[in-house]
């Protein structure tokens, strides 16, 4: 039987409740789990690549050790369908908030298939308690001084209050 290797790609800047939501849901369905940080330039990123790295770490150590799935978390600056094949996964893992990500996501999913149909993608919804989640809202709630525990995990909200504190 094959080895169901998942990826999950994102900028994760930062890393929110809404991605964590998808990650134990995607340990339900895969033997393997990588979560995939894109570098991304033309995001210009909050926090470095390191910082989103070791964010996103700490949190998957966690949910690995509770699933029992093993989640690795790479950096990665090419294109989506060239890291799938460089780190062997079969799927894409990819979460919807709304029906607006769809519109979005079929097109990049068409896209996927044109360079390898051989790995698929999976759209999981995010819980109700997360779909208005989206990291950029989250950095500004929290530049401004808003509330922002109940959004992203404890280490996440400390990291996101230090850097606009040092502003």
């Amino acid at each position: 039987m094959t080895k169901l290797i998942g990826l999950y790609p994102g900028t994760f800047d930062p890393l929110t409740m809404g991605h964590v939501d998808i990650v134990q849901r995607a340990v339900k369905l895969v033997d393997e789990l990588v979560i995939g940080v894109a570098i991304n330039r033309d995001k210009g990123p909050l926090f470095s690549l390191e910082e989103r790295v070791s964010m996103v770490e700490q949190e998957m150590a966690r949910i690995s050790k509770v699933s029992g799935v093993p989640i690795k978390v790479l950096p990665f600056e090419t294109l989506l369908m060239q890291f799938a094949e460089q780190i062997k996964a079969n799927i894409i893992v990819r979460g919807l908030r709304a029906v607006s990500d769809f519109e979005y996501e079929y097109q990049m999913v068409g896209m996927n298939q044109a360079l390898n149909e051989e790995i698929e993608t999976v759209f999981l919804m995010a819980d109700a308690r997360y779909q208005s989640i989206a990291s950029r809202l989250v950095k500004e709630i929290a530049r401004l001084g808003g509330d922002i525990n109940s959004f992203v995990p404890v280490h996440v909200a400390k990291a996101l209050k230090a850097k606009f504190a040092a502003r």
